[in-house]
């Protein structure tokens, strides 16, 4: 099995600390400045541009991502290892992995990309590949193989199981509100937004089917901070759409099954992307990797598995 390259995403200007202290009212209301506010830049209608510095670590075969082991990005987000799209690449001719660069980051209300490269010097030292390959996980399901069940906390503060909704097709995906860049969860979000906008459209579509944010930072986001966040995605309209955080034996239990990787590096996480429909009978129909499905090939696959008798 191939481990992709781990897709991080973090907001440096917020932490933990002052949560526990703070009214509910005072959470919602910093919620809004979660998203809202300069810092962050992931709901700005301009693009933004940051200075930063790195080693290169891997390079895409075609040339449209590399992934930096950066300094942190000042504004942005702190020191980690991440990879970043590529829109011209003519900006990588003559980079190889374990050259030094600077670079700049461009990052706008939907897509973020790296903008120019300068050389710093080549082939700093050497710089083992971000891919590693490792023997198949035992267990890790497979279309057509049943959905084990697993405890959620809802936005509502209820604990459900993932079986609870067997009867429905259910369509999930993972995600945490912190998340900045608005290639990865951001995109997630809005992806699942505009496949409930087409299936709602469709009045021959089958109506036994649900939604599933799930987030994987329970210590953050909290039943309120969920709840304001969806606001964002899905408005006031919460017509087959939950938002909700998995319980942390829910997702150690899970996320190996699912090949979702979820690393804690001091206030941030890093993770990649995993969405997964499961049909009516509670059986996995489809997995998407990454963020390039289509809200359109999201909606075909939960039509498809709602067909199924349960």
């Amino acid at each position: 099995m191939k481990i992709p390259v781990i897709r991080s995403c973090h907001s440096n200007w917020l932490s933990k600390a002052p949560w526990p202290v703070i009214s509910v009212q005072a959470r919602w209301l910093f919620v809004a400045l979660l998203v809202l506010a300069p810092a962050c830049r992931v709901f700005a209608s301009d693009w933004q541009s940051y200075a930063g510095h790195g080693l290169v670590k891997e390079i895409a075969a075609d040339r449209h991502s590399l992934v930096i082991q950066h300094d942190a990005i000042k504004g942005y987000m702190m020191a980690m290892t991440m990879e970043f799209n590529v829109q011209d690449v003519g900006i990588l001719k003559g980079l190889s992995a374990g050259d030094e660069i600077d670079f700049t980051l461009d990052v706008g209300q939907t897509n973020s990309w790296i903008q120019s490269v300068q050389l710093i010097s080549h082939h700093v030292g050497y710089v083992p590949s971000h891919s590693i390959t490792v023997p198949s996980v035992s267990g890790e399901l497979r279309v057509g193989d049943e959905m084990p069940d697993g405890l959620l906390r809802g936005e509502d503060g209820v604990t459900r199981h993932l079986s609870d909704f067997r009867g429905k097709a259910l369509a999930f995906t993972f995600f945490f509100t912190r998340c900045p860049l608005p290639d990865y969860c951001p995109r997630m979000n809005r992806n699942f937004a505009a496949t409930r906008d087409l299936l709602l459209a469709d009045h021959g579509a089958p109506t036994n089917w649900e939604l599933l944010s799930i987030s994987f930072d329970p210590d953050f986001d909290s039943p309120e901070v969920l709840t304001s966040f969806a606001m964002l995605f899905r408005g006031s309209d919460t017509r087959q759409w939950m938002f909700a955080t998995a319980l942390p034996e829910t997702l150690r239990e899970l996320a190996p099954k699912l090949d979702l990787m979820v690393i804690h590096e001091g206030n941030s996480l890093s993770h990649n992307l995993r969405t997964v429909v499961v049909d009516a009978r509670g059986r996995i129909s489809a997995l998407f990797d990454g963020n390039r499905w289509t809200p359109a090939e999201l909606s075909a696959a939960i039509r498809q598995a709602a067909m199924v008798q349960p």
